[in-house]
């Protein structure tokens, strides 16, 4: 899921938001988020929903499913 990794990364410091604050909006430790971004951990099911919402985009696009 690297893709994933690196466009959350990207979404991240595009809207200037740091690792904490991700790890607050989704009520999950900033090492779990931290995960995330290194490909070393996957979100569940969940958490990638609340990840598209925060960032308004589709979780296709999160995946690497779409460009859009």
């Amino acid at each position: 899921m690297k893709i994933f990794a690196q466009r959350l990364k990207e979404l991240r410091i595009q809207h200037n938001f740091s690792q904490q604050y991700m790890a607050d909006k989704l009520h999950i430790k900033q090492q779990s988020y931290s995960r995330y971004e290194l490909a070393t951990g996957e979100p569940s099911l969940a958490i990638l929903r609340e990840i598209a919402i925060l960032f308004n985009v589709s979780t296709d696009y999160l995946v690497g499913l779409s460009d859009i």
